[in-house]
C-alpha cells in the first residue's frame, strides 16, 4: 500500500516561526510531527545544519514525513514515541538542551481524512481512534466494556457534552442488544439520545462524544500535563515554548503550566507580556510568558483552512539563570 499525504495546511505557520526564531546550528523539537508541515518550515529556516527531532505515535504519520523531508536528511530524526516521553526521547538523543519546542495538538489531517482510522463521525469505519494504532484500547472497547458512569464521566468532562448520562444511557442499552463497532453505529446512537430541539443547528450531535472518546482513548491530557514541564525543563536559556491547542480542557492545561513555570499562582489570570511577577513567586519563575492571551488565527486563514478556526496559540521564553529571580540573583 502506498501512503499518500492529505492537502495539508500548517496552521499560524508564519507566527510560529516568527516566536520559535529557527537559525542555522538550532535544534528543534516538533512533539506532534504529524505531516511535517510546520517542521518543513523550521527546517528550511535553519538550514544548512539546523536540525529538528519530530516526535509521533502514528506510523504512518512518521513514514509520510520522513518521505516528504527527506531533502533535509539527517537534519531531521523522526522518532516513533509520545510527547508524553519527550525527556527520555532527548536523553537516548545525547540532547541536553532545544533552541524551541513546538506542540500542534489534536487529531491530526491525516488521521481525519483516513476514514478507516475511526477518527470522524463523517465515514462508517471500525470505531478505532488510537493515534497508534499497533497498541492500546480502541474506543470500540471503550464503548463495549466501561461502566455507565465512566463513559457518562468521560463524556462530560473531555467532551464538555451536557447530554452525557442520556447517551451514556443509550450506549448501555444498546450494547446490551448487541456489539457497537462503528463509527456509524456510534454516530446513530448518539444523535438519537440528544433531544431533537439541541440537533437543529450546531455542528454534528456526535462532535463532542467522538472528542470526548479519542482524548480518553489517547490518553491526550494526561500525556499533555506529563509532557509540558519536560519541554520547559528541555529548553536552553533563551530557548521558546510555542503550543497550538484546540479546545478549551488543552488550552487550560497549557495555560496552567506556562503560569506555573512563571512563578503564578494556580488559578490566576494572565499578565502583561514581561511584567514582573508577584514577589512571592518570583524566585520560581524558569519562563517569561510571550502571549498575553491565546493568539487566534485570522479570519484569512480560517476562511482558507477551516481547522484553523478553533486554535489557539501560547509562548513562553526560558528565562536566563541570572534573570529567574528578582533583581538578577540567582535562586
Amino acid at each position: 500500500m502506498v501512503l499518500t499525504a492529505p492537502a495539508h495546511e500548517p496552521v499560524l505557520l508564519d507566527r510560529v516561526t516568527e516566536l520559535l526564531r529557527p537559525r542555522p546550528g538550532g535544534t528543534f523539537v516538533d512533539a506532534t510531527l504529524g505531516l511535517g508541515g510546520h517542521t518543513e518550515r523550521l527546517l528550511e529556516a535553519s538550514a544548512p545544519d539546523g536540525r529538528v527531532v519530530g516526535l509521533d505515535r502514528d506510523p504512518a504519520a512518521l513514514a509520510l514525513a520522513s518521505a516528504r523531508l527527506a531533502w533535509a536528511g539527517d537534519r531531521l530524526q523522526a522518532v516513533a514515541a509520545s510527547f508524553e516521553d519527550l525527556a527520555e526521547v532527548a536523553g537516548r538523543l545525547g540532547l541536553d538542551a532545544v533552541d524551541g519546542v513546538l506542540y500542534d495538538l489534536g487529531v491530526s489531517s491525516l488521521q481525519l481524512d483516513d476514514g478507516d482510522r475511526g477518527f470522524s463521525y463523517r465515514a462508517d469505519a471500525p470505531l478505532d481512534m488510537r493515534m497508534d494504532p499497533t497498541t492500546g484500547t480502541t474506543a470500540a472497547e471503550v464503548v463495549a466494556t466501561y461502566p455507565r458512569a465512566d463513559l457518562a464521566r468521560i463524556l462530560r468532562e473531555y467532551g464538555e457534552e451536557r447530554f452525557a448520562g442520556r447517551i451514556a444511557r443509550a450506549i448501555d442499552e444498546a450494547r446490551r442488544r448487541g456489539p457497537i463497532a462503528t463509527t456509524g453505529q456510534l454516530a446513530e446512537l448518539v444523535k438519537a439520545a440528544v433531544p431533537a430541539a439541541a440537533r437543529r443547528t450546531g455542528p454534528h450531535p456526535a462532535r463532542r462524544a467522538f472528542q470526548a472518546l479519542r482524548i480518553e482513548v489517547n490518553r491526550e491530557l494526561d500525556a499533555l500535563r506529563a509532557s509540558l514541564p519536560q519541554a520547559i525543563d528541555l529548553l536552553a536559556p533563551g530557548g521558546r515554548l510555542v503550543v497550538l491547542a484546540y479546545h478549551s480542557l488543552e488550552d487550560r492545561i497549557v495555560k496552567q503550566a506556562l503560569a506555573a513555570a512563571a512563578g503564578r499562582p494556580a488559578g490566576t489570570g494572565d499578565t502583561p507580556h514581561r511584567l514582573p511577577v508577584d514577589p512571592p513567586a518570583a524566585s520560581a519563575a524558569t519562563v517569561a510568558i510571550l502571549t498575553r492571551r491565546p493568539e487566534r488565527p485570522s479570519d484569512a486563514e480560517v476562511a482558507a483552512n477551516p481547522r484553523a478556526e478553533s486554535a489557539k496559540l501560547r509562548a513562553a521564553e526560558k528565562l536566563q539563570p541570572s534573570t529567574e529571580a528578582r533583581g538578577g540573583q540567582q535562586p
